[in-house]
């Protein structure tokens, strides 16, 4: 129990770092949240876990290809927001269809025969 609460206070802490820094300045904070700490912690937390570098290539695999419909939230929601639509509206559009754009993804890469 004490070794999952060192998992959450740690990924929790560089989270709000970036929270914190991102107020001082966007472009830093960008930087910061644009690495893949969720993935790195992921990765390194099941490699911890497990040992299983196996798996760890299959995640690495499937992280790679999903990173790309991911990307279209960060074009919609300020595409939205520019539009004067209110912000937790703008969020959740760019939410539902990031999912929508994860699931079309997920069946053009199975018609090329990759499987996530």
């Amino acid at each position: 129990m004490l070794y999952q609460f060192f998992k959450i206070l740690i990924s929790s802490i560089l989270i709000l770092l970036i929270s914190e820094i991102s107020k001082r300045s966007s472009f830093i904070g960008a930087v910061l949240a644009s690495i893949p700490l969720v993935s790195v912690l992921g990765i390194i937390w099941f490699y911890i876990d497990t040992k299983d570098t196996l798996t760890i290539i299959s995640l690495s695999y499937s992280i790679f290809w999903l990173v790309i419909p991911s990307l279209s939230f960060f074009l919609l929601l300020p595409f939205f927001l520019k539009k004067n639509i209110s912000f937790y509206y703008s969020l959740s559009l760019s939410v539902l269809i990031m999912i929508i754009v994860y699931f079309l993804m997920i069946k053009v890469l199975s018609k090329f025969g990759i499987q996530l």
